[in-house]
């Protein structure tokens, strides 16, 4: 009828399911350089078993990528690419397309709004649930990044199947889940920072009608909550970085990992990366 508009129907999940994933793989064929820059500052500097004299190589993300492509190529910038799209398909789709639903059960009966413990039970619940799926394809993704430049015979996998393969053959299961640990608080802490930021700022700009709920209020509202997390979760992010490239004995656990960071480079090597 003239001047009625259909009911406003929320997707399903399997379509933010699938919306999530296919965004989170786009997003990551543009900044996976940026990525692996940051995997290479953050493990630069590294006190290795067996201990070996380094020289700093990467001065900067720009110094890092200019790095990378002259002394690697620019293929360097994205190896691990498969093993990064796996993950988001995985990660991003369980913990970006399944936090609304999450957020309803978490969302008392007969609220007129979710209020802030929801959102940070539903941000930590679908971060923990995703790490869980998506930790093996993680752990290869760092362990190709990490890799410079060395001839075909002294690489460490041939390809991402074969890393899945050898970690398991080598490390056993759990070499696959290596950081598991860390790396679900990092993204409880990235989800609480992220997606509650996130949805806080959009709503104050709603409210105050300093904008629309259209495509530059959604940018606005996830370049501020992209900020916030990554400055909170910079620190917990390298020592999962560090634990999840280190080879069998090189830490005994992720709290060792952290110790021998922060007696060897200090508080400012929580920032690296």
């Amino acid at each position: 009828m003239v001047g009625l508009k259909p009911p406003e129907m929320p997707p399903p999940a399997a379509v933010k399911f699938l919306s999530a994933g296919t965004a989170a793989c786009i997003a990551d064929l543009c900044t996976f350089p940026l990525d692996t820059a940051k995997v290479r500052l953050q493990i630069q500097g590294e006190v290795r078993i067996p201990r070996s004299s380094s020289t700093v190589e990467y001065r900067g993300v720009l110094g890092t990528l200019r790095t990378m492509v002259r002394t690697e190529g620019p293929r360097s910038l994205y190896r691990g690419l498969a093993a990064g799209l796996q993950r988001q398909m995985s990660f991003a789709s369980i913990r970006i397309g399944l936090y609304d639903s999450v957020k309803q059960l978490y969302t008392p009966k007969g609220a007129e709004s979710t209020g802030l413990a929801a959102r940070l039970l539903a941000g930590c619940t679908t971060g923990a649930v995703a790490v869980a799926c998506a930790q093996p394809t993680d752990v290869v993704k760092v362990r190709f990044q990490a890799t410079g430049a060395m001839p075909e015979s002294a690489r460490r996998y041939s390809g991402t199947v074969d890393a899945y393969r050898t970690i398991a053959r080598e490390e056993g299961i759990r070499g696959l889940w290596r950081g598991t640990l860390p790396n679900i608080t990092r993204n409880a802490i990235v989800n609480c920072g992220e997606l509650v930021t996130y949805d806080l700022i959009k709503d104050a700009l709603l409210r105050a009608q300093l904008m629309t709920d259209n495509v530059p209020c959604h940018f606005v509202a996830a370049f501020g909550a992209g900020f916030c997390a990554t400055v909170v979760a910079s620190p917990v992010d390298v020592v999962k970085t560090r634990y999840m490239n280190a080879g069998p004995g090189q830490y005994r656990n992720a709290l060792s990992c952290l110790l021998a960071l922060l007696m060897q480079e200090g508080i400012t090597g929580f920032y690296k990366g």
